[in-house]
């Protein structure tokens, strides 16, 4: 008899990760792929690609029960949005595509971070939790809200995107095509203004290593103290009883955890516990195996 297995694609703005597993045993994948995602070939190249290496996994690995994609930007009905990392993924018909790829088969699709937050709803530290908050400190800034024990999309698939909160008045705003809390906190605004200071390319977790330098540390405890404003904020409006922290500056959490701690036990009147998340690695791509566990039914 052959073996039943869902399939995994996290769509990311560097790698398109793939994995299979069992549908018996989702959170340990049978076999991983992944590739370059050449995001300046455009968004149609990457897609050809990505199920070209879909198919090569499928044949080796069973009967295929489900799909669970991830993807960046922002899922809005049958299109991708907030999403100009690569040419042509913005108002990509993903959902459409991806039907038409996969047939009969149930395929289920949602940002990467609502992703990662799933598959720590199913397998993680938000395990049992009713009202959460999963906080994706990477290359980019984003989270996902837990209300029910479920991930809340919002009214357009954009709730927890708080990369686009203001900190003043007055700020340069998304309407003027910015995300201003993220130029101030990602991994990737921290890296390009670390690098200009430093006067060589550095990326953002090796700079919470450097010692010495003034203008590090107070780049630094300026984006650590105005993440945890808007982290304490979120909280106070969505009364978490958990928040889980991942994404690629958690090599930095020693730091990061500790400051964020302090600031919402200040702030918050019923502060929530912090920790860090179970995935780390990978954390889209296992949330997209968790989807796919949904989709299946």
């Amino acid at each position: 008899m052959s073996r039943r297995f869902v399939l995994g694609i996290d769509f990311g703005g560097t790698k398109v990760a793939l994995a299979t597993a069992s549908a018996d045993s989702v959170d340990r994948p049978l076999r991983k792929m992944r590739l370059p995602t050449l995001g300046s070939e455009g968004a149609q190249q990457v897609l050809r690609r990505s199920l070209d290496a879909a198919r090569e996994l499928a044949d080796w690995s069973g009967t295929l029960q489900a799909v669970g994609v991830s993807t960046f930007g922002v899922v809005r009905g049958e299109t991708v949005q907030l999403a100009p990392t690569v040419p042509g993924w913005e108002g990509l018909e993903l959902p459409r595509l991806l039907r038409e790829e996969f047939g009969d088969t149930p395929v289920a699709i949602d940002n990467d971070v609502n992703a990662a937050a799933a598959a720590e709803l199913r397998w993680g530290a938000l395990r049992g939790v009713r009202t959460g908050l999963y906080l994706n400190l990477g290359t980019g800034l984003a989270a996902a809200l837990v209300v029910h024990g479920t991930v809340v999309p919002g009214a357009h698939g954009a709730a927890g995107e708080i990369g686009y909160l203001l900190s003043r008045p007055g700020d340069p705003a998304f309407a003027e095509g910015h995300a201003p809390l993220e130029e101030v906190v990602s991994g990737h605004a921290l890296a390009q203004r670390g690098s200009a200071l430093l006067g060589r390319t550095v990326s953002a977790a090796s700079l919470f290593e450097v010692d010495g330098d003034p203008a590090v540390r107070a780049l630094l405890d300026g984006a650590v103290e105005a993440l945890a404003m808007a982290v304490a904020n979120v909280c106070v409006v969505l009364d978490p009883e958990r928040v889980v922290i991942g994404g690629g500056l958690m090599g930095a959490s020693s730091q990061i955890i500790p400051l964020l701690t302090a600031e919402i036990r200040r702030a918050v009147p019923f502060p929530p516990e912090i920790t860090a998340a179970r995935f780390i690695d990978d954390a889209p791509l296992y949330g997209a195996l968790a989807l796919a566990l949904t989709a299946r039914g």
